[in-house]
C-alpha cells in the first residue's frame, strides 16, 4: 500500500508551527513504519527528502496562492503525484490542494480520505464531502462542525511521541506553560491577566499572520499586559527544547476563547489540541478552556481542569490550585501520562488510519 498525504501548509521554519501543520507530519511518520508513505506540501522551490524513519517528504512547486491565502497553493504537479498513490489522504478539507487531490484521486479510482483541521471556506455546495470515501477526524466536535456523514466517519484523534514527550522525575517542576500561535483566539491575553501572583509564564509560539487591524497588533498587546508580570516570550522552539519545557512546567494552560478581546466571534476553535496531548504524555497536568474537542481529552479533576472560556477568575483559581498543591499536580500528571500512553500516541492513530484505509474499514461512497 502506498499512502500519499497532502498538506497545504508545511510545518516548520519554511511554513507554520501550528497543530494543523504538525499533525500530518507526525501521522505520516508513524504510518511510514507500516506502509510506503509520502507527505506532500507546497512551496516556491521543489525538493524531496527521505527521513531516516522511511517517510518521503516532497515539496511541490507552487506557481501561486489563490487569493494570497497560504492554504490555497496552486500546484500543477499535484495530479501526477496523486497518481502514484493507492490511498490519498488529504488534510484541511476545504483547502485548494485537498479539493484537487480528491478530484484527481476519484478520477483515478483511488481511495480518498480526509482529516480536517478547521479551515473554513467553500464546500462546493455540498459536493466536496461526497468525494471522500472516509472522514478520519480528530474529535467528535470536528465531526459535528463538519457535518460528516456518520457511516463514513471514524474518530482517530491525535497523538504525541511518548519517548520525546516523557516526564523526568529528577526535574523540579515550576510555572505555567503556554504553547501555540500568538493569535487572539488562543486567549493568551486572558492567561496573562489570570496569572497567579509570583507565578512564571513561558509563552512558546510564533506570531500570527493576521493582517487585519487590530488583530495584527495582538503581540504588542500581550507584551503590554506582561510588563508587570513574570512572562517570557520564547518564540518557536526546536522539539528537544519544547519537550524540556513540558517536563519542567507545573501546568500547561490552553485558554482558548469563543470571543476574542477584540469582540470577534471564533467560528471553530480547538478541534483537538495537540499541545494538550504532548503535555499529558509529559506527565504535565492541563488547565484548559471547555471548548471544542478539548473536553474529549482532558478529564476534569483527573488529568487537569476545564474552565469556562474567557473566565479569568476561574482560570486563575485553577492554575493557583495546581501550582500550590504538588501532590495534586503529581497525581493529575501521572493520570495524564497513563491515558496518553493508552489512547493518544501516533502509533495508535496510525493503526486507526490503516484500518480505515481498507475498503472494508468504512462504508465506501
Amino acid at each position: 500500500m502506498r499512502v500519499i498525504h497532502v498538506a497545504p501548509t508545511p510545518f516548520g521554519a519554511a511554513g507554520l508551527f501550528g497543530g494543523g501543520e504538525r499533525y500530518p507530519l507526525e501521522l505520516a511518520r508513524a504510518l511510514a513504519r507500516h506502509v510506503e508513505c509520502e507527505l506532500i506540501s507546497f512551496g516556491r522551490h521543489p525538493r524531496a527528502e527521505r527521513e531516516p524513519g522511511g517517510l518521503l517528504r516532497r515539496t511541490l512547486s507552487a506557481v501561486g496562492w489563490l487569493g494570497g491565502h497560504p492554504a490555497h497553493p496552486i500546484a500543477p504537479g499535484l495530479f501526477a503525484a496523486v497518481s502514484r498513490a493507492h490511498v490519498v489522504h488529504t488534510h484541511h478539507m476545504r483547502s485548494l490542494p485537498s479539493k484537487w487531490a480528491a478530484l484527481g484521486g476519484r478520477a483515478l479510482g483511488r481511495r480518498v480520505v480526509v482529516t480536517d483541521h478547521g479551515l473554513t471556506g467553500s464546500s462546493w455546495h455540498g459536493l466536496l464531502p461526497k468525494l471522500f470515501h472516509a472522514f478520519l477526524l480528530v474529535s467528535a466536535y470536528s465531526a459535528r462542525e463538519l457535518a460528516a456523514p456518520a457511516e463514513r466517519t471514524r474518530l482517530i484523534y491525535g497523538g504525541a511521541d511518548p519517548l520525546r514527550y516523557a516526564p523526568d522525575l529528577s526535574v523540579q517542576r515550576a510555572g505555567v506553560l503556554f504553547v501555540g500561535r500568538l493569535t487572539p483566539h488562543k486567549g493568551i491575553d486572558r492567561l496573562i491577566q489570570a496569572l497567579p501572583v509570583a507565578a512564571q509564564l513561558d509563552v512558546v509560539g510564533s506570531t500570527g499572520h493576521d493582517p487585519r487591524p487590530p488583530e495584527r497588533d495582538y503581540p504588542r498587546l500581550l507584551r503590554q499586559l506582561a510588563r508587570d508580570r513574570d512572562v517570557r516570550f520564547l518564540g518557536s522552539l526546536a522539539d528537544e527544547e519544547l519537550a524540556r519545557l513540558y517536563r519542567s512546567a507545573a501546568v500547561l494552560a490552553l485558554p482558548s476563547v469563543e470571543r476574542t478581546c477584540y469582540g470577534r466571534h471564533v467560528e471553530v476553535s480547538e478541534l483537538l489540541g495537540l499541545v494538550v496531548l504532548e503535555a499529558m504524555a509529559s506527565g504535565t497536568p492541563v488547565v484548559a478552556s471547555r471548548i471544542g474537542g478539548v473536553s474529549e481529552i482532558v478529564q476534569h479533576g483527573v488529568t487537569g481542569f476545564l474552565v469556562a472560556p474567557g473566565d479569568t477568575l476561574e482560570l486563575g483559581a485553577r492554575l493557583q490550585q495546581v501550582l500550590k498543591d504538588p501532590t495534586l499536580a503529581r497525581r493529575m500528571g501521572n493520570a495524564a501520562r497513563e491515558i496518553a500512553l493508552e489512547r493518544f500516541t501516533w502509533a495508535a492513530v496510525a493503526q486507526r488510519c490503516l484500518a480505515a484505509y481498507e475498503p472494508h474499514g468504512l462504508t465506501a461512497a
